[in-house]
This record gives structure tokens, sequence and C-alpha cells, in this order.
């Protein structure tokens, strides 16, 4: 039984074959096959599904640091002037802040990093 599906699939026809096409991309025979490149501009495409791009993915993560900090500043000052009930709310937007700084500090010094590297480079 189990012999006779194998047979069966190898007599199925294979998809497609890959072909390198005359722009020096490699892609597929056949419309919509594996990793087909769908007709239009990619960046275009994908700001009319709305995903975001890399700037708008910074400027929220950075946006999300000044919101951490922001809290934490104003925790801090609750609990220097005893308004502050719960210390440990304090503790923890101090260290969410302190993790973000951290985190986008090490970002900011690879994108650095890979930019000098590139600037390096033979032409």
């Amino acid at each position: 039984m189990a012999t006779a599906a194998i047979a069966g699939a190898a007599a199925a026809p294979l998809p497609t074959t890959p072909t390198l096409p005359s722009t020096g991309q490699i892609g597929w025979t056949g419309a919509g096959g594996p990793g087909a490149i769908p007709a239009g501009d990619s960046a275009t495409t994908a700001a009319a599904n709305g995903s975001q791009g890399f700037g708008q993915a910074l400027t929220k993560a950075l946006d999300g640091l000044q919101g951490a900090q922001a809290k934490a500043d104003h925790l801090a000052v609750g609990a220097a002037t005893g308004d502050l009930t719960n210390v440990h709310d304090y503790m923890i937007a101090a260290t969410e802040a302190s993790l973000a700084t951290q985190l986008t500090v090490a970002v900011r010094n690879k994108a650095v990093e890979a930019f000098n590297q590139i600037m390096n480079m033979g032409v």
C-alpha cells in the first residue's frame, strides 16, 4: 500500500523549474510559483498593505524609549515628594527605562559599526 503511494507521488510532475531571466535575478517559471515577485514596486506594495518601514519602526522604538523614561521620571518625582505609595512601581519603571536605553545604545553602536565597515570597503 505504501509502495503504491510512493510510486504515485514519484509519477506526479514537479512544480516549476528555476530559470535565470535576462534581468539577472533568479525567478521561477510559471505564474505565482515559489518565490514569485509580485508586480509593482515592493515599497509601494508594502506601504499599501499597511506594513511599517524601517524608519517608522525606529521612530516608534524611540518614542517608546522616551515614554518609558518620562514614566520613570514622573514616578521618581512622586517618590521624592512622598506621593508615591508603591515604590516597586518606580523600580520597575526605572529598570524598564534603563533596559530600553541600553538596547537603543547597543543598536546605535551596531549601526555605526556597520556604517564604518561599509565606508572602509574597497570599490
